[in-house]
């Protein structure tokens, strides 16, 4: 690298690092900076770089090379497969990126798009080595004791949510961090596991991903763009040794761990206590059993049901999650949630305009309730979510019952 090119990374968070055959240019930016955009075309357009590489996974990838990506989605697909929870977090961080953006005058992730803009442009090889969101999400989420995730979940949300102004300063000590950890920033501060998650398996993940796809040191000069928060880690990973073929190691990287066993069988412990309180309420007395069915139906489908007025549902959704839930809930394969989510597709079916203007609507609260699409998802979420609460207050209710007549 020459000498005018190494002055215009003296203001820049960057590393130069010398692997096997090809020299790595690691270029840490702010996702929310402009600065950082500018500097990356100018690096490009230096011609010394005949590869690039961004801190995106494929799917985010193809959502910056193609904006209309969101209005491919086929929303009973995303929900039937388990994956609403997954694409409103991500939205959710979207429009945290996004109330950032509005403080900077800067669309989030504009250094990604001037990356592969400019790539693009010169004919040159653009490598997305980041690890899926969707995978990171569950492995942060996994990462923590089970008693600390719904405090992870209500800090995500309420965080993006927040009406603090976002000052230039502030911004700019983004470049000292990861958006992702600045997300959970609370939470990431004490916890070793939640960091390793974050930020840690990833720099490491990007390290293997940069050995993969070079693996045949084809790529002389390349070019990093990555959050300033994975320079150090990335740097140390890149530098040390990296397997022949590190397939093994990003599959393990992209794995679930194993959650905890009893709370897999949790649900059905709590639905044989449901049954066997009818059985033996019935046995006892038919009024009492009935009473206890009628209170199950109430407690359950009433909160699954309030879940689905608070996400704005149709009033016939709200119907059919009370209805749904006392009977989902005694079968855990089936989701009250997916129920009504598939209710509200049928009542109020999204238009082509909510899945174009998503990403805006989402990026403040009111607009979670506007836009068709992501008040399904809400429609999903809360409904599961009161039903899983009815499910364990019934449970608990009924127990207390049986403990009176035994």
């Amino acid at each position: 690298m020459n000498t005018s090119q190494l002055n215009e990374l003296s203001s820049e968070p960057h590393k130069i690092l010398h692997k096997y055959n090809t020299e790595y240019t690691l270029l840490g930016t702010a996702h929310v900076s402009k600065a950082s955009a500018v500097k990356v075309r100018q690096l490009i357009q230096s011609g010394k770089f005949d590869a690039v590489a961004v801190e995106l996974c494929p799917a985010r990838f193809a959502s910056l090379k193609d904006p209309d990506t969101l209005a491919k989605l086929d929303l009973f697909q995303v929900i039937k497969q388990g994956k609403a929870g997954m694409v409103a977090a991500n939205l959710a961080l979207g429009s945290f990126q996004q109330r950032v953006a509005e403080e900077s005058g800067i669309a989030p992730g504009e250094e990604m798009k001037a990356a592969i803009e400019e790539a693009t442009k010169y004919n040159l090889p653009l490598l997305a080595i980041d690890r899926d969101v969707g995978i990171t999400l569950k492995r942060v989420y996994r990462s923590v004791p089970w008693w600390q995730r719904a405090g992870l979940i209500l800090g995500l949300f309420t965080s993006l949510f927040s009406k603090e102004k976002v000052s230039a300063e502030e911004i700019e000590k983004l470049k000292q961090g990861d958006m992702l950890e600045a997300t959970f920033s609370e939470f990431a501060a004490d916890s070793e596991h939640l960091f390793q998650a974050l930020i840690a398996e990833r720099d490491h993940y990007m390290a293997l991903r940069l050995a993969q796809e070079n693996s045949d040191s084809r790529y002389k000069k390349v070019l990093v763009v990555i959050g300033a928060g994975h320079l150090k880690g990335l740097d140390e990973s890149l530098s040390g040794h990296l397997p022949d073929d590190p397939s093994e190691q990003l599959e393990i990287l992209r794995s679930l761990p194993a959650g905890n066993r009893w709370l897999k069988y949790l649900p059905w412990l709590v639905v044989a206590l449901i049954l066997s309180g009818f059985v033996v309420g019935f046995s006892r007395d038919t009024g009492l059993g009935a009473q206890m069915v009628v209170d199950w139906i109430l407690i359950n489908g009433g909160l699954s049901a309030l879940g689905v007025l608070i996400a704005g549902g149709h009033p016939l959704t709200i119907l059919t999650a009370f209805v749904a839930a006392p009977l989902t809930s005694l079968n855990p394969t089936i989701g009250a949630g997916f129920v009504a989510a598939a209710a509200e597709l049928y009542f109020r079916k999204p238009k082509v305009a909510d899945f174009s203007t998503l990403r805006q609507d989402t990026a403040n609260l009111k607009g979670w309730w506007k836009n068709r699409v992501s008040r399904t998802l809400l429609v999903f979420i809360l409904a599961t979510l009161g039903s899983a609460i009815g499910t364990y207050v019934g449970g608990f209710h009924i127990y207390d019952q049986l403990t009176k007549i035994l």
